[in-house]
């Protein structure tokens, strides 16, 4: 009877090992890629750069934050005339709109009581503007700051060919409390290291749903017919299956206020990752056929797709390193040696300290935090798109 049951435990424990294997080959990828040195851009004169640019910024609710963030747009750009400034204030039942038009941004009102969620807003918004002459727009969220650099990054970018750009997306209140702090971690893994990793191999870096532009071309072959919670992380799926690539901006940065405590914390990583879990079901099975069928630049999109949110991954590895099988726990230890790597390279890549790192040292609790969202998670993977807005702490200023 011992016997069996040690068997069942070593065969457990190699499914729960090889369901990891996809995603820690694509941790050692991305780290590798990332700390290698970035390609070099070739420089565009002022001429060259497009004028129908426009900033897109999808509101719900968001009186709070919304003339912060148009003030830190029109801040930001390098020659004389500002910049055209869109708030879409979708299914608002505050002073958004309002706030937003005093600080300088044109307004687009969208009330809808069937669809609603930002792939809604955004699409809207798309659609008005590529009317109206548009060719090229920038998304940034209601709730964020950015670098003066930004318009003039993405300038270039677009004048160089690039159809869908994508830059760093940080925390601007990392400060705030340990799980900001762990937050700005993550996004300095997910939104910095891995861009520049698949920038650097030449893959699409992906859309992550702040800070990133679009042109009319990728609009026009690909509408943002989006509407998932990560409506982001959709939109890239088709793009690249639509033979389309997103590059990486690392010069410019967005940064996002995220919630310091409470149940914004929770809510936010819940729908987050549910709708991520959603997308691995409904996509892996069709980019695995179309890698079979020798589509192999959605290999990494693929693998990408499987590599779990990390606290889960770290948490399949730990499971898995339990087993007594000697080739298992070895694997094990391997992968999470990877992990760690992954995590060091993102925070020197990214920007951050020896504070970053200490931090490090507090992955046991953040690793239970994560199994005590699982049921709410779970509910998010099969839920709607619905727009609801993250409670978060009064903003502190702009972070320029």
């Amino acid at each position: 009877m011992w016997q069996i049951l040690v068997d069942v435990w070593i065969v457990a424990g190699l499914a729960v090992a090889s369901a990891t294997l996809p995603g820690t080959m694509e941790l050692l990828f991305l780290t590798l890629g990332g700390v290698l040195p970035a390609k070099r851009r070739t420089s565009l004169a002022p001429v060259d750069r497009p004028s129908r640019i426009a900033f897109v910024v999808p509101a719900h609710n968001e009186e709070a934050a919304i003339a912060n963030c148009v003030k830190s747009l029109h801040q930001c750009h390098p020659h004389t005339r500002t910049p055209a400034v869109f708030v879409i204030a979708d299914n608002c039942t505050d002073q958004t709109a309002a706030l937003a038009q005093q600080a300088g941004a044109t307004v687009l009102t969208r009330t809808d009581a069937e669809q609603r969620g930002k792939g809604y807003a955004l699409d809207f918004a798309f659609q008005t503007l590529l009317a109206r002459g548009f060719d090229y727009f920038i998304i940034v969220d209601a709730d964020s700051s950015v670098t003066f650099n930004l318009l003039h990054e993405f300038e270039l970018a677009f004048a160089s060919g690039a159809v869908a750009v994508q830059c760093r997306y940080k925390v601007r209140n990392a400060e705030d409390s340990m799980r900001t702090r762990w937050m700005n971690i993550a996004l300095m893994a997910f939104n910095v290291l891995r861009p520049r990793g698949r920038d650097r191999f030449g893959a699409s870096v992906g859309i992550l749903g702040n800070g990133f532009g679009l042109s009319r071309s990728a609009l026009e072959t690909v509408p943002y017919h989006a509407v998932s919670v990560v409506e982001d992380l959709e939109y890239h799926i088709r793009l690249v299956r639509a033979g389309l690539k997103v590059g990486f901006i690392d010069a410019a940065t967005v940064f996002g206020e995220m919630p310091s405590g409470g149940a914004g914390v929770s809510t936010q990583r819940a729908r987050w990752e549910g709708g991520r879990f959603r997308m691995i079901r409904q996509f892996v099975p069709t980019l695995a056929r179309d890698v079979a069928r020798g589509q192999f630049r959605l290999l990494e999109p693929m693998l990408e797709l499987l590599l779990l949110p990390l606290g889960f991954h770290v948490l399949m590895l730990l499971a898995a390193a339990s087993t007594p099988l000697l080739a298992i726990r070895l694997y094990s230890a391997c992968a999470l040696a990877v992990v760690g790597l992954h995590l060091l390279c993102a925070i020197a890549m990214g920007g951050g300290g020896w504070r970053d790192v200490s931090a490090l040292l507090s992955a046991p609790f953040y690793l239970i935090w994560k199994l005590r969202i699982i049921p709410r998670l779970l509910r998010n993977a099969s839920g709607s798109a619905a727009w609801v807005r993250t409670e978060r702490q009064p903003l502190k200023g702009a972070h320029k």
